[in-house]
């Protein structure tokens, strides 16, 4: 599973999530994180080398002790693989240089960990386990400076909530672009353009109609009436709750976008209270030809296609010899 997650991944996320070096000063500048921070981190490179081990062992031991946790982990060399990167993050900590590559890494990271669905909170409480088994070992190392130890804490604690900080974004980042592809998905679906038969299409139209669905169904109407050389739409409204004055002129634009394109637009199913409203918000539409009803409306469509309805009975007769 996280195999999977970690060949998917594609390149540049600071890009994709326009962190740009300017960002990340600011962000470092904010927690306050400068010089003397960076150089009491790479003091403790050799302590972190020496101790590194120890904590992943424990923070594996607490999580697994969990089903929670367990869950993530059924196979054994993955857990071990999964150690082996966990402790060369742990490492990382303390190596200089948290510029742009560093956050790419650590964006990379929080993505992983996005993709595998991991709970925030187990990914969180790994930063707490981490810290205050550190808290401990640096506590350990300097019993006699228990001032210098509480420094390297706190410059470790800065680094630490930066990282923090960049998981939590790519969480967010990943989940939005996955809910904005889905509300897409969904519009599309839920707006089809429908050939009812050779030249003329049906777009029923269902639900809250804002400035953007405005949009995308114009742009998709347009398509259609190119992909299908069609000539009249019947644009039925009947289960618009709600047109205000943006979404009726978009309507608008959209007639006379279909019309440079050789097609005529009918708008159907416009009920008294929108009717009413758009009367006293001014909207002009003159240049909407309009039907009561979808039925009505296919009816003047077939009659601008120049079709004609014909009864069965009709057809029986012209059908008898005379």
């Amino acid at each position: 599973m996280i195999e999977r997650a970690e060949r998917a991944i594609e390149p540049s996320l600071t890009q994709e999530m326009e962190i740009t070096g300017e960002e990340i000063e600011r962000r470092k500048a904010f927690l306050e994180f400068g010089d003397e921070d960076v150089e009491r981190l790479m003091s403790m490179n050799e302590l972190a080398q020496q101790y590194a081990d120890s904590v992943i062992e424990a923070f594996y031991r607490h999580l697994l002790s969990f089903e929670e946790g367990r869950a993530f982990f059924p196979d054994p060399a993955l857990l071990e693989r999964v150690k082996r990167k966990q402790k060369a993050y742990f490492v990382r900590l303390t190596q200089g240089n948290y510029g742009p590559q560093y956050v790419e890494d650590r964006l990379r990271i929080g993505l992983l960990h996005e993709r595998i669905n991991l709970p925030t909170k187990l990914y969180l409480g790994m930063y707490n386990f981490y810290l205050r088994t550190v808290a401990s070992y640096l506590l350990e190392a300097y019993p006699q400076d228990s001032k210098k130890a509480f420094g390297l804490f706190l410059s470790l604690l800065k680094l630490v909530f930066l990282d923090i900080n960049l998981a939590i974004d790519t969480y967010i980042h990943k989940r939005e672009r996955t809910l904005r592809l889905q509300q897409e998905a969904i519009r599309e679906i839920s707006t089809p353009v429908l050939q009812l038969r050779q030249g003329l299409l049906i777009l029923p139209i269902i639900g809250v109609v804002d400035s953007l669905r405005a949009l995308q169904l114009t742009e998709q109407l347009l398509r259609t009436i190119r992909s299908n050389r069609a000539r009249v739409v019947v644009m039925d409204i009947t289960g618009v709750p709600v047109v205000d004055s943006k979404v009726a002129n978009h309507f608008i634009q959209t007639v006379e976008a279909a019309r440079l394109m050789g097609a005529t637009v009918i708008l159907t199913g416009l009920s008294p209270a929108i009717a009413r409203s758009l009367v006293s918000l001014g909207v002009d539409l003159s240049r909407i030809r309009t039907v009561g009803d979808l039925q009505g409306g296919i009816e003047e469509a077939d009659h601008l296609l120049g079709y004609r309805v014909v009864k069965g009975e009709e057809l029986d007769a012209r059908a008898r010899p005379a």
